[in-house]
């Protein structure tokens, strides 16, 4: 797949959530607003390098036929391993993506593969994918919030967020955990819950045999 530059993913990663979210293709003024730019040359510019290089097509003389022809990301990759249970290290490597087609189609969002049963009375359960969002202002995520956090010399966890002060406190959804205390400068925040992706074959119990 031939790589996009920055404005020609800008735009790119516009127009798949408006046509994801309105069903049809936006027009040039929408997208010269959205784009903060003035003139439509700009514009007409990235669309015709987005279709040369297959992200985008359209029908020639019809106003708002663009349609998406393929992913950016090929799916949301996979990055690791999250512990629902202890601490474990956390994986850096990313084999494999995770294709949801249109459920998801923000270009920053991951998904992290569940171990242990901590969370499982939010019905967050061994082998599940997390979908997460990316952190980008700590201070402002809420108390009670289920986030992939990283404590500082363990590993990273899935559990709900609670701080105050200094001091943070990762809460489990399983009465057999206890919650894990810590240094608010000790735990980085890495993702806000906000889906779950489960396997329904792989989620169901040994099949009895006969």
């Amino acid at each position: 797949m031939e790589i996009l530059t920055e404005p020609q993913q800008q735009l790119y990663d516009w127009l798949v959530a408006y046509i994801h979210e309105h069903q049809h293709a936006p027009s040039i003024r929408q997208m010269m607003r959205a784009m903060s730019l003035k003139s439509p040359a700009p514009i007409q510019s990235r669309l015709d390098h987005l279709r040369r290089k297959g992200y985008i097509d359209w029908l020639e003389g019809q106003a708002r036929t663009i349609r998406i022809t393929r992913s950016n990301a090929g799916g949301l990759p996979v990055l690791g391993a999250i512990a629902a249970g202890g601490l474990v290290e956390p994986f850096t490597d990313a084999p494999e993506h995770l294709d949801l087609g249109s459920i998801f189609r923000q270009p920053n969002f991951f998904a992290l593969k569940v171990h242990g049963d901590s969370m499982i009375e939010d019905h967050i359960a061994e082998g599940d994918l997390a979908i997460m969002q990316p952190v980008s202002a700590p201070e402002t995520i809420k108390n009670g919030t289920i986030v992939a956090a990283r404590v500082e010399g363990h590993g990273t966890t899935l559990k709900h967020f609670y701080r105050k002060g200094e001091q943070v406190t990762l809460k489990p959804a399983n009465p057999k955990y206890q919650p894990i205390e810590a240094k608010a400068i000790d735990v980085h925040l890495q993702g806000v819950l906000v889906g779950v992706w489960r396997d329904y074959e792989m989620a169901l119990p040994p099949r009895k045999r006969f």
